[in-house]
């Protein structure tokens, strides 16, 4: 099974968008953790009553880490996969994340083909490398989407906007720096699990649409 964590704060109709697309995912069992940051749009109650998801409720804003590492706790699934408030998944993203994930047992992290919710045809981040400047950057942050990025392939980390990771992987090395809050978490987790060995496989099979911006509303992404 497949646990799928949704980290939240004051975002209804976003998280109402997200957990829609999540409701047409197809191939993969899976359950649903919304953890919740303290909202008082009613985004909490949204999740619990009309989508039935497993809620965590904290009383404050905890960011983009430890929410994130709360929901891994609670998650019963042998895949762990993240999917932000503010994108939307196509229906195969599930089960092409965990096709990926799942082909050998070195395989710790799988990464989405995420592309701009308000410009599909824009590319977010299909994955992240380390750069000859020594920068880490999503891999065709901004270009057109012309067939570039549809061939399968490893790359150093997923973005943690549209992430699955294994579980085992997670409890090896342990799951997100909450020093960090937000942003650098998903490249800092992604390096650790590299130096242990485990690699990250790219699928272009796995789409999401992600609104840019969205996360710094929410104090992270």
């Amino acid at each position: 099974m497949i646990s799928v964590v949704v980290v939240n704060w004051n975002r209804k109709n976003l998280l109402r968008a997200c957990l829609l697309s999540l409701g047409r995912q197809a191939g993969a069992a899976f359950e649903i953790i919304v953890v919740d940051n303290g909202s008082t749009d009613g985004s909490a109650e949204l999740a619990e009553g009309e989508f039935g998801a497993q809620v965590i409720r904290n009383a404050e804003n905890r960011g983009f880490c430890a929410a994130n590492n709360q929901g891994i706790a609670r998650a019963k699934g042998e895949f762990i996969a993240l999917l932000n408030n503010d994108a939307e998944a196509e229906p195969g993203w599930l089960a092409a994340l965990h096709d990926a994930c799942s082909r050998a047992p070195d395989v710790g992290m799988a990464a989405s083909k995420v592309l701009v919710w308000e410009e599909p045809g824009r590319i977010d981040k299909v994955g992240h490398l380390i750069f000859p400047d020594g920068q880490n950057r999503g891999r065709g942050s901004g270009a057109l989407d012309q067939g570039q990025f549809e061939k399968e392939e490893e790359v150093l980390w997923p973005d943690g906007c549209a992430a699955m990771y294994r579980k085992s992987m997670l409890d090896q090395i342990g799951g997100f720096d909450e020093d960090f809050f937000a942003y650098g978490d998903d490249a800092e987790l992604g390096l650790r699990a590299r130096i242990a060995g485990w690699k990250c496989i790219y699928t272009p099979r796995a789409v999401v649409r992600h609104h840019r911006g969205e996360g710094r509303r929410n104090g992270w992404r």
